[in-house]
């Protein structure tokens, strides 16, 4: 069944991103934080992050100071449209996209995109909480001052088209509950939380431990939606390396020059690949999140949808092994608390085998390269379902989260 696109005219695409300006990190830093968490240094001429004293691993420096690649490049070059890379990954002056940077200026664009509104998430701020561990007052300070930065140029809320998500910690949980109260405060209909186990000054806790349960009170009073976006070294750093070692390699890091292209030894990448958001999901179910929180709404933006047939069997198998520690069917709290953006290349139809429609999210990834060079282009990947159905999945069901109580949905 074709799509007919004058049935969708306007999308809501969950997840859009910005570049991060220079002072993104440092503009309302603490002052005696000035030489921890992020840094941001000249080196070679090039405007570059530093953490612990060491380059960032994975991105090599501010938005507004490095060439950024052009929308679509790697999908386009994974299927086969390009034959060459490297040029594209460099090819866009970031002074030329105000819209990368200014809100009004991404508004133009959204309108000639056919968007009407956005989640819209950090590019390199969800890489920045794993390497600043083990200084969790240096990765409190950043990140604080980071949402104010995102308040100022972005807000949580604008004219309720862009959803700025601010980001969340709960390495210390009196420090995550007042900035979550900040940024409720401020209009926030959508919150960042990290994928994986939380690091705390006493060892890594489940983020569905009852240590927190303070937190995820608020949060599901507030009827916000956790976004949960992938990121670098977010928590399973050790199991990394432990694979890699039990493979023969030396550390999961490739050996020699590496970028967010080439990082992981390729064994460890692949077997790695969705492992985290898997395991984050089986744990926070297996531990109770769900029925102590009934009002929690979770949304999985960019992880793909392939690893969603593992969690829905690794859950019947808990659920069979410890003989009733749920008082309910932990495959139906997944369906019944968790979103799922498929990425560009994923199979969506695959996907409905799993969840029901009403559960599944449209996100481009713009304007980043592995996403599509525009964002209604996604409309291909839902074109063999009915008009009822891409419309859920391409407008409505983002709609009802943002706007629609956990009562109401």
């Amino acid at each position: 069944m074709a799509t007919a696109a004058h049935e969708i005219p306007t999308v809501f695409d969950a997840d859009n991103h910005y570049w991060e300006s220079s002072d993104a990190f440092t503009r309302h830093r603490s002052p005696e934080f000035a030489d921890r968490g992020v840094l941001v240094r000249e080196v070679d001429g090039r405007m570059r992050y530093v953490v612990h004293g060491e380059l960032h691993p994975w991105i090599p420096g501010p938005g507004d100071a490095n060439p950024r690649p052009r929308p679509g490049a790697l999908h386009d070059y994974f299927r086969g449209a390009t034959t060459t890379i490297s040029d594209a990954l460099t090819a866009e002056d970031p002074a030329q996209h105000p819209e990368w940077f200014q809100r009004d200026a991404r508004l133009a664009v959204m309108d000639e995109q056919g968007v009407e509104a956005v989640w819209m998430f950090p590019s390199q701020g969800v890489c920045m909480e794993g390497p600043m561990q083990p200084d969790v007052e240096a990765i409190l300070d950043i990140f604080r001052a980071f949402n104010r930065w995102i308040d100022d140029e972005w807000g949580f809320a604008y004219r309720d088209r862009i959803f700025a998500a601010p980001y969340l910690t709960l390495s210390d949980l009196d420090a995550a509950v007042a900035e979550l109260e900040w940024v409720l405060d401020r209009g926030a209909r959508i919150v960042a939380v990290r994928p994986g186990p939380v690091f705390t000054p006493e060892g890594w806790r489940s983020p569905a431990d009852p240590a927190f349960d303070r937190f995820w009170a608020q949060v599901a009073e507030a009827d916000l939606v956790v976004a949960n976006h992938p990121g670098f070294d977010d928590g399973y750093r050790d199991v990394e390396d432990a694979i890699a070692r039990s493979w023969g390699y030396p550390s999961r890091r490739r050996q020699g020059d590496v970028s967010s292209l080439n990082f992981y030894e390729p064994l460890v990448d692949a077997v790695m690949h969705h492992r985290l958001i898997h395991d984050f999901y089986v744990a926070v179910i297996a531990h109770g999140l769900f029925e102590r929180h009934p009002g929690l709404r979770f949304a999985s933006i960019e992880n793909g949808a392939g690893w969603v047939p593992d969690v829905i069997r690794a859950l019947g198998r808990y659920h069979r092994a410890s003989r009733g520690a749920l008082a309910t069917d932990p495959v139906e709290q997944f369906r019944g608390h968790v979103w799922v953006t498929p990425f560009v290349d994923d199979h969506v139809g695959a996907l409905l085998e799993h969840l029901p429609v009403e559960r599944v999210l449209f996100g481009s990834d713009w304007p980043h390269a592995e996403g599509f060079a525009e964002p209604k282009q996604y409309l291909e990947r839902v074109a063999d379902l009915s008009i009822d159905d891409q419309r859920r999945i391409m407008r409505d069901n983002a709609r009802e989260l943002t706007f629609t109580s956990a009562a109401g949905a």
